[in-house]
């Protein structure tokens, strides 16, 4: 099978890291597929909804990042995996999985996939989307109280007890280990282009 590419897309919550996703693929279709790291949060089966509903859902330790690293060298070798799925309103995995298939080029998208050095390793292409502050938190509300069926209170609790702490402590440190930083999302169409380009020298050279 030909060479698998990696891109990384990571940033802070709300920076835009879904539009440039969305970008990639309307671009390139069938060529893409994408990981979403928030799919490998722990379960926590075992626990009442209240007390899941507590839990810090910011920190590395959240993730089973073992288990996505592992998926992402199987996709490598040409295996299919059996991605796991989150379900945000009820803040646990469910029993589904969903099948993945190795394509040309695999989207690993999350806001702490570039703290952990061995799943960096993986990667051929590092983003890091970059937004103010005020502006993600925004979005966050918007795509909180519309999309996952929280309440304005809860959001900003949660932003300011763990999701702000969490991004400086973590996300924005790991800033560091980005081959290209995009501000403005999505919306930076110059970026964009670039990486588009990179992804399409990959494709050609790959036929």
């Amino acid at each position: 099978m030909s060479k698998i590419m990696v891109i990384g897309i990571a940033g802070g919550t709300g920076s835009g890291k879904t539009t440039i996703t969305r970008r990639l693929i309307e671009r390139f279709g069938g060529d893409v597929s994408v990981i979403h790291h928030d799919n490998y949060y722990k379960a926590h089966h075992d626990m009442p909804y209240e007390e899941r509903a507590l839990l810090n859902y910011d920190h590395p330790d959240s993730f089973d990042t073992d288990m996505l690293i592992e998926h992402l060298k199987l996709l490598k070798e040409g295996k299919s995996i059996q991605c796991p799925v989150y379900d945000y309103s009820i803040h646990d995995r469910t029993d589904q999985t969903v099948t993945i298939r190795p394509t040309r080029v695999i989207i690993v998208e999350g806001i702490l996939i570039y703290e952990n050095r061995e799943l960096c390793d993986q990667m051929d292409i590092k983003i890091f989307v970059d937004a103010d502050a005020d502006v993600r938190i925004l979005r966050r509300i918007v795509r909180d109280v519309r999309d996952r069926g929280r309440s304005l209170e809860s959001v900003i609790n949660q932003y300011l007890s763990t999701v702000k702490p969490m991004h400086e402590a973590f996300v924005e440190p790991s800033k560091r280990r980005a081959d290209v930083i995009v501000p403005e999302g999505g919306h930076n169409l110059v970026a964009l282009d670039m990486v588009i380009q990179r992804v399409r020298a990959h494709l050609e050279s790959e036929e």
